[in-house]
């Protein structure tokens, strides 16, 4: 083993290295001990969620960046997150589910409507004042999506659920980012145990080796999003959760 190099590997090469050391520690021919950090690749960032630390903010953007993938804090619950426009991190995301991509569930989560139409098609005036009543907030909005999606997030329908969370860490990350992230619920559709995960101290546990950056920006909701889709001529409530939904009629 070379070690100077090992200080230098990426947080998402970290995981095969961990690989190799154990095939190297059966075969007896040796025990490895990594020379650095376990928190190089087993992150959890304290960010303050009323007010984000730019220091940290910025450590959170460098890693998405760099094509990392984080579990965040939302206005409803701690989700997994990448850059929009990295396939590879989405691909390792899908790949955390054990599900293909396309049925991930993906949301575009935004942190300002003025650039709507660069991922959605445009909707009407009466939808556009209906989101802005309600948003920033707990909703995800189905809207059809535009050309500058990347494929990957479209589903047969070519949709994408929008979200404009009620949170400060959430869009500082976005607006430093300079561009949307993509964002899916910790756990599998194909869970048996559902239940979101509120303390940031389990989160961190559970997923500390599968992502590069756990944000602990304290405890977490236990009601998803509300989900409304707007693809179609009425619309139609597809998941009841946090947000209100007494103003649709």
């Amino acid at each position: 083993m070379q070690s100077g190099k090992s200080c230098a590997t990426s947080s998402r090469e970290l995981p095969q290295v961990w690989k190799e050391a154990r095939v190297i520690g059966r075969s007896g021919v040796m025990q490895v001990t990594y020379p650095f950090s376990m928190n190089f690749f087993q992150m959890q960032l304290h960010i303050h969620p009323d007010n984000p630390q730019d220091r940290n903010i910025n450590t959170v953007v460098e890693e998405l960046q760099n094509g990392g993938i984080i579990v965040f804090p939302t206005d409803t619950v701690y989700a997994l997150g990448c850059s929009l426009f990295d396939h590879k991190a989405v691909t390792r995301i899908a790949r955390l589910k054990n599900i293909k991509p396309e049925k991930a569930k993906f949301s575009i989560l935004v942190n300002s409507l003025s650039n709507l139409s660069e991922y959605a098609k445009p909707i009407d005036n009466n939808l556009f004042r209906l989101m802005k009543s309600v948003l920033p907030g707990p909703y995800t909005f189905i809207l059809t999506a535009s050309s500058n999606v990347p494929k990957i997030f479209e589903t047969r329908k070519k949709t994408i659920g929008i979200r404009y969370p009620d949170n400060n860490i959430v869009q500082h990350i976005i607006e430093k980012l300079g561009h949307p992230i993509v964002s899916t619920s910790l756990h599998s559709d194909a869970d048996d145990y559902l239940e979101y995960i509120v303390d940031p101290e389990l989160i961190h546990d559970k997923f500390e080796k599968l992502v590069d950056i756990v944000i602990n920006g304290g405890w977490g909701g236990i009601e998803p999003s509300t989900v409304i889709d707007c693809s179609n001529d009425e619309l139609e409530i597809i998941r009841e959760g946090k947000g209100p939904v007494d103003f649709i009629v």
